[in-house]
């Protein structure tokens, strides 16, 4: 559940969809979750993830989430994500 902006610098609160800027993002869940759940580790077909974040109004305009495998989310500077594009 989505409850504050995804910047961990920012403290505004999520309160409605149309403030800010919502990312979904999909991963793949590891080894750990499939035998959790009892599931066979050699099945060829992924558990996927779906987690959701939120960036307020202000740091939308400012900033954006990348996700990366080894690291997960981040939030990045636009000038970052152009920069290294």
């Amino acid at each position: 559940m989505v409850s504050k902006c995804a910047n961990p610098e920012c403290p505004a609160s999520f309160r409605y969809l149309h403030v800010g800027k919502l990312f979904r993002v999909e991963t793949e869940a590891g080894l750990d979750r499939r035998r959790a759940l009892g599931q066979n580790e050699t099945t060829k077909k992924p558990l996927r993830r779906i987690e959701f974040y939120w960036l307020c109004e202000n740091c939308a305009n400012k900033m954006t989430l990348t996700f990366d495998r080894g690291t997960g989310v981040a939030v990045k500077p636009y000038a970052y994500v152009h920069a290294s594009a």
